[in-house]
This record gives structure tokens, sequence and C-alpha cells, in this order.
């Protein structure tokens, strides 16, 4: 191992929970001192912005950070694309595209997320037109654990298998995006909304605005939080659902200051400061905080959310606020969309393990019947998972195949049984 790499003290997760286990946080500044370090014997595993609840990038070994290998974007206007490193996170990118008159189709909640991080994972932002965030690839960069770094595009024949992978096929070292024309986005707020109304007519509402969240605490009441592109048809009306329109800014939790979310009260603005909940100045959510997310069939979707109310009314006490929001389906076979659209079941609770993870043990029990996927990077109960995805058994043998000294392993991939 190259002994010019820098050496940082080991990181804690984004919410604080947790530090990771590993021995020490590398961070290499050449793609060669990247190389030497997957090629030394030792056990690596790279982080992006900790955005996880779990240890899912954790290593027995060492952990690599990539910001000293970020460089500025590359826009292929013609090609319609995007090429960026491994450090680079949604909000840096988004303003960044605009600014050359391009977009991407769909954010996640909060901008602070790393690009690589948010595909590798299936993370996802809202809406029954677009997919996950890693449905917008195409093309990785990986370098693997023979240190060379190989390019994986579309028409690569393991395309599929290589998106969402949990970083076990070695280090993405950049990956290229689709992009299209920027737009604008005017987002509003329904407040005081009856929840079984809303549960009953769940598809209607997330076909009612390009992304639609719907936000409870469980006590009967919900928000509707429609964000909506000015270049398409208006939205559809759910006036019939009862509520009102928001009179000022709101958060999705309940009494916390809404100043650290998007604009809200109908404001046009550009594609990146509206698709997100939170601005990049703010800190997201709760902060201290533990989030599970389990993903549902569509079709299925509002009898698994008529379940699952059942366990969060018991455990409202746990509960910060709970979020429902839809995706369209894609081919990656580790995606919580693979083959089917899908609605999410997300909750943000507070932090106490040992209770969060019993209460969401409760929460899968009740979804089993609905086919759910949990969310990579968050906090689930279940070690059920290859029959919860058809091409598990391929996506094992791909990992094997690629890394078969299991470099890239770490306890969670192991755990899981990805390898």
């Amino acid at each position: 191992m190259s002994h010019d790499i820098d050496v940082r003290p080991v990181p804690t997760v984004w919410a604080g929970h947790r530090t990771y286990a590993s021995r020490a946080l590398l961070a290499p500044t050449s793609l060669d001192q990247l190389a030497s370090l997957v090629t030394s014997g030792e056990r690596v595993r790279a982080i992006g912005s900790r955005h996880s609840f779990t240890d899912l990038a954790d290593s027995p070994g060492v952990l690599v950070t990539l910001e000293g290998l970020e460089r500025a974007p590359v826009l292929d206007p013609a090609a319609g694309t995007v090429t960026v490193t491994a450090h680079t996170t949604y909000g840096t990118l988004g303003p960044w595209l605009h600014d050359r008159g391009f977009a991407l189709a769909a954010l996640a909640s909060l901008p602070h997320i790393s690009v690589v991080g948010a595909v590798t994972t299936a993370t996802h932002g809202s809406g029954d037109a677009v997919t996950t965030l890693a449905g917008a690839v195409v093309a990785l960069e990986i370098l693997g654990a023979d240190g060379d770094v190989r390019r994986v595009d579309r028409d690569h024949p393991a395309f599929a298998g290589s998106v969402v992978t949990l970083g076990s096929l070695g280090i993405v070292t950049s990956v290229t995006l689709a992009v299209e024309p920027t737009y604008d986005v005017a987002q509003t707020v329904i407040d005081d909304v009856d929840l079984s109304a809303v549960v009953e007519n769940l598809g209607d509402v997330h076909a009612s605005a390009t992304s639609v969240s719907v936000f409870t605490r469980w006590d009967g009441r919900a928000s509707i939080w429609r964000k909506h592109r000015t270049d398409v048809a208006p939205e559809r009306d759910l006036s019939g659902l009862g509520g009102h329109p928001a009179d000022g800014q709101r958060h999705p939790i309940p009494g916390v200051d809404g100043a650290a979310c998007t604009p809200q009260l109908g404001e046009v603005g550009p594609w990146f400061a509206r698709l997100p909940h939170f601005r990049l100045e703010f800190t997201p959510s709760a902060g201290e905080e533990l989030q599970s997310e389990h993903l549902v069939p569509q079709a299925l979707a509002p009898r698994a959310v008529a379940a699952a109310r059942e366990v969060l009314e018991r455990h409202r006490d746990l509960v910060l606020v709970s979020e429902l929001r839809s995706m369209a389906a894609d081919n990656l076979w580790l995606s919580s969309a693979y083959e089917r659209p899908g609605v999410g079941i997300h909750t943000t609770w507070v932090q106490d393990e040992t209770r969060v993870r019993a209460a969401a043990a409760e929460l899968e029990a009740v979804l089993e019947p609905y086919e759910f996927r949990p969310h990579w990077g968050k906090v689930f109960a279940t070690s059920e998972l290859a029959r919860r995805y058809p091409r598990w058994d391929d996506a094992v043998a791909l990992v094997r195949e690629s890394d078969p000294r299991g470099v890239f392993a770490g306890p969670f991939t192991e755990r899981i049984g990805l390898r």
C-alpha cells in the first residue's frame, strides 16, 4: 500500500448513531494510488456522503473516500449525457447542469447525497413516470479487484447487473447519466387530508402530479406534497379528498421549521431547486434519526399501506413521519423497482435502534404478503432476500466472477448473502 495516501480518522454515518468499524479511512488522490490499495491484499470499500442507516459501506479492512479524485462534470450535449466522478453530489451537479441548459429526470428527497452512492443502492425520488435514480445510468467505470478500470455501458451483457451492486463489483470511479433539456417545477402542499381517503385513492394521488409524496404521522391525517413540471399537462384535481392548501412553508416532520425545505407555495423554479424536499444549505430531515423503507408493488400498495398502518399507529411514539411515494419499473437486477412499478413506505424514526429494529420487524411481518423489498441503505430486519429478486442468483454469480478474492466484501454484503 502506498504510504503517500492520506489517512484520516474513521467517520460516523451521516445521522451520527454509529462509527464505521473499519480500521482507517484513506483518501487517494490518483487512480494509481487507488489501484495499489485495491491490489494490496487489504479489504476495501468506498464511502460517499455516508447517508446510510446500516453497515452497508463498512469493511473489515479500510474505507476509501474518492473526494481527492473528484473532477468537473463532462457534458455531452449531442449524446444527451453527463459524466461525473464518484464524489460528486446531486447538489453540485444540479445547478451545474441547469446553467448549461440540461436537467435530470428525477432527484431524491435531499441533494446532499453522492450520485454514485444513490445509483448503486437504487435510491429514488418520486413519480409514477420516473425510475429510481439508477435508471438514469448510461454507463459506469469500475475499478475492479485487479486494479484495472473497466467501462460497462448499456450494450454490455452485464449492464443490468452492474448498476445497483452495493459496491460489490468494485469501486465506481465515474458514472454517466442521461440528461434532458432543463425544465421548471412548481410545488404545492395540501394539508389536513383524511388519511383513509388517501390510502383508498393512492394511485390517483400519486398520478396527480410529476412527483407526489404523502406525509403522515398515522394520526388519521396526511399532507400531500406535489411537485409538477410546468412543461406538461396541469396537475389533476384532488379536491374530492378534502384538505386545504398550505398557507406557509411546511416541513415533513410536523412542528419543525419549514425554512429547510424547498419552496412550496406554487412559486415556479428550476428542477434542482424543487424536486428535492430539502435545501442544500440546511440539514435535511431531523438529523438525529433512523430510517426504514419498504418498497411494494404499486398494484398492492393500498392494501400494503393499510396493513402497515396498523403497526405504525401502535408505534407512533417512535415515528417522526412516514412518507408514501411511487416509482416506475426498471430492469436492474437488485433494484427495488426491478420489473415492477412500486410504492415506498418510508418512515423516519427517532434514534432508538433497539426499539426501531423491533418495530421494523413487526412492520415486515405484516408486509410479507405484499412482496416488499427493503431499501438497501435503510433499517430492515429480513434476511430472506434472494426470493425477492428474480435475478439474485445472477447477481451473486457476477459478484463472485468480478471479485473472486472478496476484496470488496463487507459485513453487510456477506450477511445478506450477496457473496
